[in-house]
């Protein structure tokens, strides 16, 4: 296991997890978010190619319309 800290809150998850397998498992829609992890904006392509270690920092913001 490593301790992950999501939107704050410290999160445990399974080692060698990719970001696109964590929102995966969070039902998480890919296509209205924005992901930061350890204070840089990934970009869509590389979230299944960034790997979560212990320690790390996710920020997952939703797109929300409004007018």
């Amino acid at each position: 296991m490593a301790k992950i800290k999501l939107n704050g809150k410290l999160t445990r998850i399974n080692r060698e997890q990719s970001v696109l397998n964590l929102l995966n498992i969070l039902k998480i829609n890919k296509k209205k978010i924005a992901v930061e992890l350890n204070g840089k904006i990934l970009q869509r392509t590389a979230y299944k190619k960034s790997i979560l270690k212990n320690k790390d920092i996710l920020e997952i913001v939703h797109f929300i319309g409004g007018g």
